[in-house]
């Protein structure tokens, strides 16, 4: 039997000009100086906003993506936009992060491929950056950002919230810069990448640049891409992003269908790996997703600043640090470690049996940590860590 094929798939994915904005904003940040040393001439930023500013400019929420997410948190799906909100749970009119009350934004972060400047984005000769693009760091990515609030009007934000990928720069933003930062909530991430997640990013990284359509990520301008490779480092992501009970509960030995294993056939759990990379493959670029994961590989908040702890400490920001309990890929103690160094902040775990999906399932939870943590008229320190 024949192993499963790969249905063609776009070279690159994602947004590209020409497409339909949908719900997208563009930000022309100007030229932008990168931590290593490089630079972008010019950088765009695409967002989008809900609600609206108040009067005091004292409402404003910002919440940063995962790896593969994008501005779009809430709101359908539409022409230039083929996924609908990713967290319409929790961002939303009478949601916890309610859009009645607050002026909430989301940008897609820079090297993304969802209308901001990215490896498939033209370059000045109007090519696509491709091979050309820098690696990018999570303190890049949040300078942009700091130049996306300048221009909103935005001098400090009421609240920055972040999960996974996304909570590496909100804890850059409370650390870079604690006058812009009232409240800060970073789930399932960490403030600084471990030597596992480093290799899992590593291989991920491998996956794609071995595939031969690779060319050195100059395939843009070419009708077949490394979708192949794109695909399984999703499939490598996507195991990390899940516990190992509940893929045995929900798989086990289970064959797909009437595949036979013996015969070349697959698993259940084949299948659904399967399904999950040839789905990224559709909507992602394989370059942006080596940019992103590089910027996984160079994060640190402590880097140049005398450490972990010294960063921490510079934090202001009233925070909240979410875990989830079964998160296999961002552990628990690591978002522990994170709580304990910053001066008066909560540690809360969500229990669930999703691992570090969990962040985007437990909604309910979720919603219950954030409400207490929102509505609660607290000092502005907390004498201690507490923990639930």
């Amino acid at each position: 039997m024949a192993r499963h094929p790969f249905p063609p798939a776009p070279a690159s994915g994602g947004w590209h000009d020409g497409d339909p904005a949908a719900f997208r904003s563009f930000a022309d940040i100007g030229p932008l100086r990168l931590e290593n040393g490089e630079a972008l001439p010019s950088v765009r930023i695409a967002y989008e906003t809900w609600g609206r500013l108040d009067e005091t400019k004292s409402n404003a929420v910002l919440v940063l993506h995962a790896l593969t997410g994008d501005a779009h948190v809430l709101g359908p799906a539409a022409p230039g936009q083929d996924t609908p909100g990713w967290w319409e749970a929790i961002v939303g009119p009478g949601r916890a992060i309610d859009t009645d009350r607050y002026f909430v934004v989301a940008a897609n972060a820079l090297g993304g491929c969802q209308g901001s400047t990215g490896p498939s984005s033209p370059s000045p000769d109007g090519a696509p950056w491709g091979s050309r693009f820098p690696i990018v760091s999570t303190r890049d990515q949040v300078r942009a950002e700091a130049r996306l609030a300048d221009l909103l009007g935005v001098g400090a934000w009421s609240l920055v919230i972040g999960a996974s990928l996304g909570g590496h720069r909100a804890i850059e933003w409370a650390v870079s810069r604690p006058d812009r930062v009232e409240r800060l909530v970073v789930v399932a991430s960490g403030a600084q990448t471990t030597a596992e997640q480093a290799a899992w990013a590593h291989t991920q990284i491998r996956a794609i640049e071995l595939d031969p359509n690779w060319r050195g990520g100059d395939y843009h301008a070419l009708p077949d891409g490394p979708t192949g490779g794109l695909a399984l480092a999703r499939q490598i992501a996507h195991t990390t992003y899940r516990s190992p009970a509940e893929l045995d509960e929900r798989f086990g030995r289970i064959p797909q269908n009437d595949e036979d294993p013996l015969r070349g056939g697959r698993l259940a759990v084949e299948s659904y790996l399967d399904h999950h990379g040839e789905k990224l493959a559709r909507r992602f670029d394989a370059g942006s997703y080596v940019a992103l994961c590089r910027t996984m590989l160079s994060h640190d908040i402590g880097r140049d600043r005398g450490g972990q702890r010294e960063a921490l400490g510079r934090v202001r920001a009233r925070a909240l640090v979410v875990a989830v309990d079964s998160d296999r890929l961002f552990h628990p103690d690591q978002a522990w470690r994170m709580a304990e160094g910053i001066d008066g902040a909560l540690f809360r775990e969500i229990h669930s049996a999703h691992g570090h999906d969990g962040f985007l399932i437990e909604c309910d939870q979720l919603t219950a940590l954030l409400g207490e943590f929102l509505n609660e008229r607290a000092p502005s320190r907390r004498p201690a860590l507490a923990q639930a």
